[in-house]
């Protein structure tokens, strides 16, 4: 539409026209085809646009007879309240009618369809607020359909370092014809000069794309085979965060998003950045005027990734998306630039599974059904990005589940042996836990060669169920002392005897599985670790043995004496310790034992134990054992109710999390990450089980197992139930 500065009566840009004059659709429509009715408004903006474009310089009279005659068809979508508006539709497209009889263009339209559709405009201005800075911001923003009404001056204040109006070409072009800017011209020189003739809906878009892609490759669990590439694409973003620039930091999305995404990657990235999406300044800006609810999505991912304790920036935001979402979950529509159905049910799956409870391969099962692959957006008008999504991601996603759920069932059928093996099946006293067990090792290690870490970490978590009920329910107090000094002297001969069957079988189950340990981790590691392994056990028999003798003489210890005799007993050190030393990196022995490692432990534990405890306080209580709940409650001398004390706990584990996941994305540390991350998965295991219950009596979890386990993934179904969903 711009015209020569040499001659008002030809193009500046005449490749754009020529390319309108070659992108014609078969019905006479401009963008991009879909196979969905609903997005007939943007095909009618677009093919409008196109329309006045080629009146304006007088060609292409087929090609607008053509397009006239299907706005003519389908202009009853433009006032349908059912379908999909862009932004600033209500704005832009009227504006284009009343453009179209200054130029004298008789458009196929009922008065009535006009004088309502012109209505809506009225209604739209007078309900944005032009004296809020976000009612300001979205009047630039659809500037085309203001035109000479316009305050320019207000409109150029939004004009970025590259010379754009909020990265749009076509809000930058309407400024330049108004303004005559050389930001806006050497913009547009610019956009033609990548792309020749075409010119993308927004530009620039590829810091958003690429971390899309990033995000959508670890959401179904194909990352690794991309490593160095995802390594390329989140050191540029840093690059740029750290440059301050405009295209993360002027956008929700991208800005949420990449300080999502490098934290998590251990990248130092400050959450000031985000002070801009509060509660009070979001409505500040064009995402936070048009309440987008993808945005406030990304916020709220992002507002989860906290470590520090006064990040009160990410509280706030985590407080205000959190409410905004749910309100958008129960009412109505919401304004994204995705599919509704789609951006909803990807808020349901962040509240149902935060990222402190979220396990890789069943975000990963989550991932592959719900993948649309859908590369559409809509803003002002429909767009595409193969960054988006697809095809080939799925494909290679359901051949990589496919192929690890083949190794999980020959691992877990390797497991049920070990259990007959060891005789731990006739223990009548213990709880058969194994799918349990193997189930959170498999949905946390989740790479083909991790078989001996998953193996390690399932073992010792049905020998630690064994242990503790056996602790609880199944042991006098001289066969749990024979326990103990059996795995102290560490002699499988029996000759330091055994004063019952059930000890018998604990402690060889414990003896061949601990050595097997010792031997499968002596490639890995180039040293012998079944020393170590001997200790973790014996500091959770220890600890076990004097919470029983609390019980029995009927000692009430305070609570922090509890808590440091309680985050061992709790179970988890024989499960985590010994499986780091099948992850990968070599653990030194003065690493072992090291501050860092003991307080990786201790948060990891001290914030399952305080779950657990929550959880399993009335049953608890119920049988006389005290637990880190009652300790409070006595310890507040009546002064708090049990509500109270579950809530001041709940304080506990938040900070007591947030501790442990800023140790585990901390780049200088004397751990690898891929050890430490190890601490964190189990800490998402234990608030996953213990989201809703006792973790252990989940029905919902063991169906996820056995869907884990026992569906494979179909890739034409997957492929046939994306295509036969509606749009909505």
């Amino acid at each position: 539409m711009v015209p020569s500065p040499n001659s008002l009566n030809k193009p500046l840009f005449p490749e754009c026209i020529n390319w309108v004059l070659d992108h014609q659709n078969p019905d006479g429509s401009w963008g991009i085809l879909h196979d969905h009715q609903l997005v007939m408004k943007a095909t009618l903006l677009s093919t409008l646009a196109c329309v006045l474009t080629l009146k304006r310089w007088n060609i292409g009279h087929d090609h607008m007879s053509k397009a006239l005659s299907f706005i003519k068809s389908n202009i009853a979508s433009a006032t349908d309240e059912n379908q999909r508006s862009p932004v600033g539709f209500d704005i832009i497209f009227p504006g284009m009618i009343e453009y179209a009889k200054d130029l004298n263009l008789n458009l196929p339209l009922a008065s009535m369809n006009v004088d309502a559709l012109v209505q809506k405009k009225e209604l739209e201005l007078r309900s944005c607020c032009s004296n809020s800075e976000g009612g300001k911001a979205y009047l630039a923003y659809v500037s085309e359909g203001i035109g000479k009404l316009q305050d320019w001056d207000m409109v150029m204040q939004y004009q970025r370092k590259n010379g754009s109006l909020f990265s749009s070409p076509s809000t930058t072009a309407v400024a330049f014809m108004h303004r005559n800017d050389d930001g806006c011209f050497n913009y547009l020189r610019s956009i033609l000069q990548k792309f020749h003739s075409s010119v993308p809906a927004i530009y620039p878009l590829d810091i958003y794309a690429r971390l899309h892609m990033v995000d959508s490759l670890q959401k179904l669990g194909i990352d690794r085979h991309f490593k160095d590439e995802i390594r390329s694409v989140l050191d540029e973003t840093y690059r740029c965060w750290m440059q301050g620039e405009e295209n993360i930091f002027l956008d929700a999305s991208t800005c949420a998003m990449a300080f999502r995404m490098l934290r998590v990657e251990g990248y130092d990235v400050s959450s000031d950045q985000l002070t801009q999406f509060s509660e009070d300044l979001f409505p500040n800006c064009l995402g936070g005027h048009l309440k987008d609810f993808g945005a406030s999505l990304e916020l709220f991912k992002a507002s989860q990734i906290i470590i520090y304790p006064d990040e009160f920036i990410l509280e706030n935001i985590n407080s205000w998306t959190s409410r905004f979402l749910n309100h958008g979950l129960s009412g109505g529509s919401v304004h994204s630039d995705r599919t509704e159905r789609l951006v909803k049910q990807e808020a349901v799956n962040a509240f149902e599974f935060p990222y402190n409870s979220t396990l890789e391969r069943l975000s990963n099962k989550r991932a592959l059904e719900s993948y649309s692959g859908d590369i559409v957006r809509i803003s002002k008008t429909t767009y595409a990005c193969l960054n988006f999504g697809h095809q080939d991601f799925l494909e290679l996603a359901v051949e990589d589940f496919n192929t690890l759920q083949c190794i999980h069932r020959k691992e877990l059928k390797e497991l049920e042996k070990w259990v007959i093996e060891n005789k731990l099946d006739k223990l009548k006293f213990a709880r058969q836990k194994l799918a349990y067990c193997y189930f959170s090792a498999a949905a946390t290690l989740t790479s083909p060669e991790l078989c001996d870490a998953r193996l390690s970490w399932a073992k010792n978590g049905v020998l630690t169920t064994v242990v503790d009920d056996f602790f609880d329910v199944g042991g006098s107090e001289e066969e749990l002392v024979n326990l103990i000094q059996l795995v102290e002297k560490w002699d499988a001969s029996g000759e330091a005897g055994y004063c019952s069957k059930e000890v018998e079988i604990i402690f060889l189950a414990l003896h061949s599985t601990i050595c097997e340990i010792g031997e499968k981790a002596l490639p890995w590691q180039g040293r012998s670790v079944t020393r170590n392994v001997i200790d973790i056990w014996l500091a959770l028999l220890e600890s076990m043995r004097k919470e029983a003798e609390w019980l029995k003489n009927k000692v009430v210890p305070s609570l922090d004496e509890y808590m440091e005799n309680g985050y061992v007993s709790f179970a988890l050190g024989p499960i985590v310790l010994p499986t780091l030393y099948f992850v990968g990196p070599k653990l030194p022995e003065e690493i072992i034992g090291n501050c860092e490692y003991q307080k990786l432990f201790k948060l990891m534990s001290t914030s399952g134990r305080l779950l657990n405890d929550t959880r399993t306080f009335d049953r608890e209580s119920s049988e006389g054992k005290l637990n880190a709940l009652s300790l409070y409650l006595i310890s507040a001398g009546g002064k708090l109710s049990k509500e109270e004390a579950t809530e001041a706990m709940k304080g506990d584990v938040d900070r007591t999390r947030r501790e442990l996941l800023r140790l585990v994305l901390q780049e200088n540390s004397t751990i690898p990450r891929a050890c430490k991350d190890l601490f964190w998965k189990m800490s998402c295991v234990v608030h996953l089980f213990y989201r809703k219950d006792d973790g252990f009596t989940s029905h919902e979890l063991m169906n996820s197992a056995k869907a884990l386990f026992e569906l494979p993934m179909v890739l034409d179904e997957l492929l046939n139930k994306r295509n036969t969903k509606e749009i909505s």
